[in-house]
């Protein structure tokens, strides 16, 4: 898990330089393309501040990074920034992932939704074209705490839902009963399972036992392949547990979802979608005939800066800037469980995660609305309240939620 660390110099220096070898609207003849520069009148292209500002400076060029350009042609306009946005793929399928060189595509998506919604089409598109499957036949296995964008890419692709209980103190999938839904699943006419794994479900940091989870599959002898829902927790589980065995290494392991927008801190609409090669070609969009080399993703036209934004933040740390950087989370999250236990306040929290989820009756209704904690249902009581970890997130700023307690409790 390795990548270089660039100084600003050479980041600035890099990203001028693709945009060079982009398209300019303003200096040559361009006739056919349905975009231009964003309006000058408003986005003035010699502001002072652009100079020392290459995400904005790309912003402002706007180039169209519509496709998918790990599969080699794309549109040509814009192909220094597409090969910014190559690289920053080949980083996260590699040395975050564990992929071979060239064993891979990717695009960078709108958010982590697109990206699970997209594996989920792929691998639906790839059984029914592949293996002669009827709708009917296909289902997706997930558990309950898994992310709502799951169940919505169900209804949009019509495909039946399998939905696994979990323990209520581990937050762990209840195998017993996964089996038994998935024999009654199978003698019903399911002859093909796309299974999701949660590199961190959105609410609990809990991490899926792809291990367990694969074994009952096999045992049932079943059609199956998996895609990895690493919004959350792609760009930090990996780093607090190197051994982590969610990754390209496991045969079954088609794709993954990242969001870049959470623990990256990029600007929202930067999520990334990657997958084995091979697969990608069953979203193919055979009708983008004036697109050049088609169109394989869900959104389409999409804002090259997205892509430049992560590779910039990525490149800014290096691989050992980022392992440091996600270290000092954990900490700031281990402190804090340790004080909660020393409260008795009930919580569940992956130890290689940054999410902690308390339990609702030991958290005062006050402390809910003062610190904006997150419940696990807005319709309903809640059961559980989280603290998310991130960066703004200081000790002082945790310390004075501990205080707020310890006040509430003892007066």
């Amino acid at each position: 898990m390795f990548w270089e660390k660039y100084n600003s110099i050479k980041i600035k220096e890099t990203i001028l330089e693709a945009l060079k070898q982009n398209l300019d609207y303003r200096s040559e003849s361009v006739l056919g393309l349905p975009a231009t520069v964003l309006d000058p009148e408003v986005f003035y292209q010699d502001a002072p501040f652009l100079k020392d500002a290459p995400f904005m400076q790309t912003m402002v060029a706007n180039p169209n990074h519509i496709g998918c350009h790990t599969l080699g042609e794309s549109e040509p306009a814009f192909a220094g920034t597409q090969a910014i946005e190559k690289e920053l793929i080949d980083i996260c399928a590699t040395q975050i992932f564990a992929a071979k060189i060239d064993s891979y595509d990717g695009y960078v998506a709108s958010g982590g939704t697109e990206a699970n919604i997209e594996s989920l089409w792929v691998h639906r598109n790839m059984f029914m074209r592949k293996q002669g499957a009827r709708l009917d036949e296909i289902a997706i296995v997930y558990s309950e705490d898994t992310h709502y964008s799951i169940p919505k890419g169900a209804n949009l692709l019509q495909l039946k839902s399998i939905i696994l209980s979990v323990d209520d103190s581990s937050r762990e999938i209840i195998y017993e009963e996964m089996k038994q839904k998935l024999v009654e699943a199978k003698a019903g006419g399911i002859r093909f399972f796309i299974l999701i794994m949660n590199m961190s479900t959105t609410m609990f940091g809990s991490v899926d036992d792809i291990q367990q989870c694969s074994q009952i599959m096999d045992e049932e002898e079943l059609d199956y392949h998996i895609h990895v829902d690493g919004a959350y927790g792609g760009f930090i589980y990996p780093f607090a547990k190197p051994q982590q065995e969610l990754t390209f290494q496991h045969s079954k392991i088609n794709s993954f979802s990242l969001d870049a927008h959470k623990l990256v801190q990029t600007p929202y609409g930067t999520g990334i979608c990657i997958m084995r090669k091979g697969l990608i070609e069953n979203a193919l969009t055979e009708e983008a005939q004036y697109v050049k080399g088609k169109d394989y993703t869900l959104i389409g036209s999409r804002s090259g800066a997205n892509a430049i934004a992560i590779w910039m933040i990525l490149r800014t740390y290096g691989s050992e800037g980022w392992k440091a950087k996600t270290a000092r989370l954990i900490d700031r999250t281990d402190r804090l469980c340790q004080n909660l236990k020393e409260r008795g306040i009930g919580f569940f929290r992956n130890p290689y995660m940054n999410i902690v989820a308390m339990r609702a009756e030991d958290i005062p209704k006050a402390l809910v609305h003062q610190f904006q904690l997150v419940p696990d249902s807005h319709e309903n009581d809640a059961r559980w309240y989280k603290i998310v970890v991130m960066e703004h997130v200081s000790q002082g700023a945790i310390d004075r939620f501990l205080f707020a307690w310890d006040d509430l409790m003892h007066h």
